[in-house]
């Protein structure tokens, strides 16, 4: 029997976790934390630091954007909008990069920029109506998100 759904899975799906280094940090809160409770007991320093610790380390990994191209709509953390108002993008990487997420990031752009993240993808929007000039993305492979938008906008 054949299979006539559509296909639902994204052409492209990428969360934009925070490093190890800024987890190591947001981990270190917890040990300070502790610190404060030592006077009260120090199994209860020491339950309460491992729970302010893994609780922010959680809420940071949980609190992630996630870009994702599904069907014709790419999706950049909590901001949507279909392939067809999109022109081509443009993968970045190294001084381009860096040059595109300063002096050369569009003041009337939307941005989904993250520290540690080298590459960026730069969509321009080419619908008239929208006050926005371009989309500014950060991702860990610009080729392949800046491929599944094309091919979104290609219907492929």
């Amino acid at each position: 029997m054949q299979n006539t759904g559509t296909d639902t899975r994204p052409r492209y799906r990428e969360r934009l976790a925070p490093s190890l280094w800024l987890l190591v940090t947001v981990a270190v809160a917890g040990p300070m934390v502790s610190l404060v409770f030592v006077p009260i007991g120090s199994t209860v320093a020491l339950v309460v630091g491992a729970a302010v610790s893994a609780l922010l380390v959680l809420t940071f990994v949980a609190a992630t954007p996630v870009v994702s191209v599904e069907g014709a709509i790419l999706r950049a953390g909590r901001a949507h909008i279909d392939v067809g108002h999109l022109g081509d993008p443009v993968a970045l990487t190294g001084a381009d990069a860096r040059h595109a997420r300063g002096p050369g990031l569009p003041a009337r752009g939307w941005h989904l920029i993250r520290g540690g993240i080298d590459g960026i993808v730069v969509v321009p929007n080419l619908d008239v109506d929208d006050p926005v000039d371009a989309w500014t993305i950060s991702t860990r492979t610009p080729d392949r998100l800046a491929a599944a938008i094309r091919a979104a906008q290609t219907g492929a």
